[in-house]
């Protein structure tokens, strides 16, 4: 097996991913900021699938020494700067959670359910307890709860899985062209650091951090055939996940439109 093979592998999954009804049910700024308010939990737990990575790949620990793979250690590390100290549409050193954030605050979404749930998490100092006993709708639990069992029992190839496979790279590129138009027939809405967070995942994915995380999997399955086994079956895993994720959003936006 290989990544080609992978790819054709989860192509099912995401092409549901990829015409999942939702992107119809996004019809005006609130149905955005409710869309906002659900997926800023998978930008929040893709930095922790990240700094996984780093543990496994890099020597994060005192006395350091030097991680067996050079290459791995430059890959992840390179993708670990972007993403934790980027650059903000202000000119500001930020992450990029902390730019979605900020993006959110922006355009009016609420911030408070995602900063309640953080600060459970810090003060519950279990991350699974406090999934369990948030609010959350079940398929967003089920969304976290996974990427922090493949964190906790997942080797490195299958963290990686999650990381790249389970986290496609069409959606930025879609949501781009969405805000756009957004942005023209709502002008009283400020679209433009969420705009910029976009266009900027968009260059990061296609020109670095894409190619860098299919060569960090290349490396870390070889030719062992079962690595790339269990990388298919946590990359399916992963992507069935995020459209339960997109499932949740969806229900919670048509809630609110038979409200009206």
């Amino acid at each position: 097996m290989n990544i080609q093979t992978v790819n054709k592998s989860i192509q099912p999954q995401k092409d549901l991913l990829l015409n999942h009804p939702l992107y119809k049910q996004i019809q005006n700024v609130d149905d955005l900021r409710h869309f906002l308010e659900g997926h800023v939990y998978a930008v929040w737990d893709f930095m922790s699938l990240l700094k996984a990575l780093q543990q496994k790949l890099t020597c994060t620990t005192i006395p350091w020494f030097a991680s067996p793979n050079a290459e791995m250690r430059y890959l992840i590390n390179e993708i670990v700067l972007a993403e934790e100290s980027d650059i903000s549409l202000d000119g500001k050193r930020q992450s990029h959670f902390e730019m979605y954030l900020d993006a959110m605050k922006a355009c009016g979404a609420n911030t408070a359910n995602i900063e309640t749930f953080l600060e459970s998490v810090i003060s519950m100092q279990n991350i699974f307890v406090s999934i369990k006993i948030s609010d959350l709708h079940p398929k967003i639990k089920e969304f976290l709860d996974f990427t922090f069992q493949v964190i906790e029992h997942g080797k490195p190839h299958e963290i990686a899985a999650a990381f790249t496979f389970g986290r496609e790279d069409l959606i930025p590129d879609m949501f781009s062209e969405i805000l756009k138009n957004f942005q023209a027939n709502f002008p009283e809405a400020d679209l433009t650091k969420l705009i910029y967070y976009f266009e900027r995942h968009i260059e990061l994915d296609a020109d670095d951090h894409g190619p860098m995380a299919m060569k960090m999997i290349t490396e870390l399955c070889g030719n062992d055939n079962q690595k790339w086994k269990e990388v298919e079956s946590i990359s399916i895993q992963a992507l069935e996940k995020r459209i339960g994720l997109w499932d949740a959003i969806e229900e919670h936006i048509n809630e609110t439109h038979l409200a009206v």
